[in-house]
């Protein structure tokens, strides 16, 4: 068998903690369902007497929340609540004053970015039409967690909770409004300790923190096709329908691709935030404090990288980077 001290991921994990305007970050890889790589580096900010990064540290995971959000609609979709991924959202957004804006509008176009919808000064309007190009937009979300909880009659944080969070045993995962000396600052976020603290916790903002290996197992849980530990914790139905390519027909190739919100590989599309030496079939999400979970089924490999910067200093290029760390784990793998 072979065996890997995982040097070049390692190094790559290194450098981007040196690169971004953080001071803390984690690193934790499963291979064939063992740990082989969790590693910590920093303190959760830049106070003197700040606490060390270490295995129980909640990170403040951005963008990777849509993982979670992509469990609940799998779940909605799975137990019948929403018809299909291509029902029209105004079956489930009676909208009158906006009916012609949402006309036409799917619940995979909301997931895969496809939408065409943009808020700009406060107002939504038509970027494109639906299902002929991507972009990322947060509006998606809002919707969609509208969505879920006019459909399911419960938030997206009580489906996670209930269906995820207590069977898994995951005490460092959730949607947060109050901290202790467990949670990371988010550095370069000026005067807010806890990037997009809030009040709500119903899973629809972005106050979801979860530590490393907590997410790593959130991981792994997929890779198992929602097995954990042995036990079967999810329908392996929901986690096929989240994770399967789901993306609309682009005429342009180099689009992302998506699973129900997760980028999936299915190709080396040029605009793709998986490295090109992952296999298809890889996914992976990806937050705006840099923190990404990547799992490759084919190599049976989890990974976590984990940070506490917000957004991309100047000359940081975010996909170069997120690439190069699947790519690096790849590298590991020969």
């Amino acid at each position: 068998m072979l065996i890997t001290t995982f040097k070049s991921v390692i190094n790559a994990i290194e450098n981007t903690y040196q690169t971004l305007d953080c001071t803390g970050a984690a690193l934790v890889i499963f291979h064939n369902n063992e740990l082989q790589v969790e590693r910590y580096w920093g303190k959760h900010s830049a106070k003197k007497d700040a606490r060390l990064v270490q295995s129980d540290t909640k990170f403040h995971i951005a963008s990777c929340r849509k993982s979670y959000v992509a469990f609940a609609v799998a779940y909605a979709l799975h137990h019948g609540f929403i018809q299909s991924l291509d029902a029209e959202i105004l079956i489930y957004l009676p909208l009158p004053q906006q009916k012609e804006l949402y006309k036409g509008i799917t619940i995979r176009h909301l997931v895969t970015h496809s939408h065409g919808l943009i808020e700009r000064n406060g107002e939504v309007v038509r970027e494109f039409t639906a299902g002929t190009s991507w972009a990322y937009r947060d509006i998606n979300v809002e919707l969609i967690s509208e969505i879920i909880q006019f459909t399911t009659k419960k938030t997206i944080a009580e489906i996670l909770n209930y269906e995820v969070f207590t069977p898994s045993n995951f005490i460092e995962t959730n949607w947060y409004n109050t901290f202790d000396d467990t949670f990371v600052d988010v550095i370069g976020k000026e005067n807010n300790r806890h990037w997009s603290a809030s009040l709500n916790l119903d899973g629809s903002k972005k106050n979801l923190y979860a530590s490393a290996r907590e997410l790593a197992k959130w991981g792994l849980l997929h890779l198992n096709n929602g097995s954990l530990n042995g036990k079967q914790v999810i329908d392996s139905n929901i986690i096929q329908l989240a994770t399967t390519l789901q993306s609309p027909s682009y005429s342009n190739a180099d689009l992302p691709e998506n699973g129900i919100f997760w980028f999936v590989k299915g190709s080396q599309a040029k605009k793709s935030e998986i490295g090109a030496l992952v296999p298809n079939g890889a996914y992976q999400i990806l937050g705006y404090t840099t923190v990404t979970l990547l799992i490759i089924p084919s190599e049976n490999i989890v990974a976590v990288r984990a940070f506490n910067s917000y957004g991309n200093p100047e000359g940081y290029d975010y996909l170069k980077d997120v690439r190069a760390f699947g790519d690096a784990i790849m590298l590991d793998l020969t």
